[in-house]
């Protein structure tokens, strides 16, 4: 989130809320990780309901891992990873570690979802739960977004390379 964006949330308080996320869900996290934790709000001012707390531990030319949370109910936006110059989209398998996601990814739409998507534009409709120790990967290139149960989540994603800054996102008005 840029410093020109208006914060209608405190930062300090949304890492303390997060760490204790990654408590619930067993993991431990340094000082220097905690300090790392990012809020991303994707430019709209909306954190309760769409956004992502993330702590990224490594993200090489190879390989990424990161610790995705996600307050009740929030939502990462629809948006796809394509290739960058000769890198091939990222590929990334998400592993629910604590709560309940929603993933939706392109395909046959599921009749009756257990979540709805905030306001925003939405395309993808397939819907696949995620308990803890349960995961699935997604190739590049595809579409999809993701929301939190009732309780919140956490999520370890495991992926290549990661260029954040390149994803596109179905709603124009997300900033990344």
């Amino acid at each position: 989130m840029s410093e020109n964006q208006k914060k209608s949330y405190e930062p300090e308080n949304i890492r303390k809320r997060t760490a204790d996320y990654f408590k619930a869900a067993g993991i431990a996290i340094t000082p220097e990780e905690y300090d790392r934790i990012e809020i991303a709000d994707f430019g709209l001012d909306q954190l309760e309901k769409t956004g992502l707390e993330l702590l990224t531990y490594v993200n090489t030319m190879r390989c990424c891992a990161k610790e995705l949370v996600l307050f009740p109910f929030q939502t990462c936006p629809e948006h796809r990873h394509p290739a960058v110059g000769e890198l091939p989209g990222k590929e990334e398998t998400f592993r629910c570690r604590w709560g309940t996601v929603y993933l939706y990814v392109d395909g046959e739409p599921t009749e009756n979802p257990q979540v709805q998507p905030p306001k925003g534009e939405y395309t993808v409709f397939h819907e696949i739960v995620l308990h803890p120790g349960e995961q699935y990967t997604l190739l590049s290139n595809t579409r999809h977004w993701f929301q939190a149960g009732p309780q919140g989540a956490v999520v370890s994603e495991f992926s290549t390379h990661s260029t954040d800054e390149n994803d596109i996102f179905t709603d124009t008005r997300i900033i990344r």
